[in-house]
């Protein structure tokens, strides 16, 4: 899968790719990133890529030509249909459904935002998706889209050795995951579920469907289409 991140702050994302999971795929040629540092296509003698928002408001907007210009030099590298998001908290909310969708798309340009968020004319001219990892702000776009990387990934095969790992995921079937347990059977007397240790594979499966269901309900329950209990 081919991604190009435009951003601010390439310096701060490069090490979570290339570490772990990420990193081998990249290496094993499965994942193409690269940055196009926005600061670097500014005309401005000083570099800058913000200024004061028209109408007055707190805080700075990156400026448009920057970021026309990065994602010009970004263009070249992929096809016309190549998908391009925004990582704005006003975006669609990223889940597990978005993002095996996404990873169907073979070439991703993320945008990372910074400030007070960009011009809306990025948006409007530039934009095909404006997506959100939560309803909370942060203040750049680069930890939103190291996550929306890290989840797309995991759906490109061979990214994930064992490519049945989704199956029992959580949210794959509409339920957390069931608790998860590993040697030793016993660990200074807490102990593993003897239904672990059976081999009775039904057993354990109902066990699995149980816990999750009892899970969802208890951390989750607007995925059952319940209220959430208020908290005392």
């Amino acid at each position: 899968m081919k991604i190009s991140i435009l951003t601010l702050f390439p310096e701060a994302m490069q090490p979570y790719l290339d570490s772990s999971i990420l990193g081998r795929a990249e290496r094993a040629g499965l994942l193409d990133v690269a940055f196009y540092p926005i600061r670097d296509y500014s005309l401005d003698k000083h570099k800058k890529t913000d200024d004061y928002p028209f109408g007055g408001g707190a805080g700075l907007v990156m400026t448009p030509q920057p970021v026309f210009d990065a994602m010009a030099a970004a263009r070249q590298r992929h096809r016309p249909s190549c998908k391009v998001i925004y990582l704005s908290p006003q975006g669609r909310r990223l889940d597990n459904r978005l993002a095996r969708q996404l990873a169907g798309e073979e070439e991703l340009i993320l945008l990372c935002g910074h400030y007070e968020g960009i011009d809306q004319r990025i948006v409007d001219q530039l934009v095909d998706m404006e997506v959100s990892i939560g309803d909370y702000v942060l203040t750049g776009g680069e930890l939103a889209a190291l996550v929306l990387v890290d989840s797309v990934s995991r759906f490109v095969p061979g990214v994930v050795g064992n490519e049945n790992v989704h199956e029992d995921e959580s949210f794959e079937d509409g339920l957390l995951e069931y608790p998860q347990y590993t040697r030793p059977a016993d660990f200074r007397g807490f102990a593993v579920p003897e239904v672990l240790l059976s081999g009775h594979h039904a057993h354990i499966e109902a066990w699995h469907k149980e816990k999750a269901l009892e899970k969802t309900r208890a951390v989750r329950p607007d995925l059952l289409g319940e209220e959430q209990k208020p908290e005392v």
